[in-house]
């Protein structure tokens, strides 16, 4: 009962509190709504030293060595999670290029996301991927709303 007591009170001291000031960057927006968000499944594939130096499709130079990726649709800056399905390693990364250019791949990923995965040597790895902030002014939720549901590729055992 006491337990009881003591939540209760503690709840109703945290919604009569003043709102929180902390914010977050202006350069990004706060992640989709529980309710929006969408998970993608496939293949994730991996580029490196034969790229490193050529433009992206945001403008800069492709760097093997950041956390960054390629997607067909994701609004350029958005920041995705990817998780292989087979470790269950996981990485964020910035979307900064255009592809993958071969069906049956959801993301391409740099070296250094590669590594941190735990893929380097296979290629290929069977992920999932998840929107976690997109840039500012930019809404990630029509990408995959009209679509039904994202792609979806079982699930490794």
């Amino acid at each position: 009962m006491r337990k009881l007591v003591m939540s209760c009170a503690m709840a109703g001291m945290i919604a009569l509190s003043p709102k929180s000031e902390a914010r977050l960057p202006a350069s990004v927006t706060p992640p989709l709504a529980f309710s929006q968000a969408r998970l993608e499944f496939g293949l994730a594939s991996w580029y490196g030293d034969e790229c490193s130096g050529n433009p992206t499709a945001s403008g800069e130079s492709f760097d093997m060595t950041a956390l960054t990726a390629a997607h067909r649709e994701l609004p350029l800056g958005t920041k995705i999670k990817v998780t292989n399905l087979y470790n269950s390693r996981s990485a964020v990364v910035r979307v900064n290029d255009r592809g993958p250019n071969i069906a049956g791949r959801v993301v391409d990923l740099s070296a250094a996301a590669a590594q941190r995965l735990g893929f380097v040597r296979q290629g290929l790895t069977p992920v999932q991927v998840e929107v976690v902030a997109c840039p500012k002014f930019q809404d990630c939720s029509y990408v995959w709303q009209n679509q039904g549901a994202p792609t979806r590729h079982a699930k490794p055992s």
